[in-house]
């Protein structure tokens, strides 16, 4: 978005009283929080589809091989 889009934006947003100015804050909050709920979901959704595949579970499982030697490096697991 251009800065002039913003300004015009907040200029609008001037004229309005403070009560319309509160519920429109009030909107684009609950607007963005929206948005952020669905990308946490995507994110997960690809994490579990990830998880599931089983050329990951191969690559992990070689990674684990390859550093079971410092299994006993005397490192709590968390």
């Amino acid at each position: 978005m251009d800065q002039s889009a913003l300004s015009q934006i907040e200029d609008s947003f001037k004229s309005l009283s403070i009560s319309e100015q509160l519920l429109l804050i009030e909107r684009l909050v609950h607007q963005v929080h929206q948005g952020t709920l669905k990308q946490r979901t995507d994110l997960d959704n690809e994490l579990a589809l990830m998880a599931a595949d089983p050329e990951i579970q191969d690559e992990l499982e070689r990674i684990e091989q390859e550093f079971s030697c410092a299994a006993a490096d005397g490192l709590e697991n968390i």
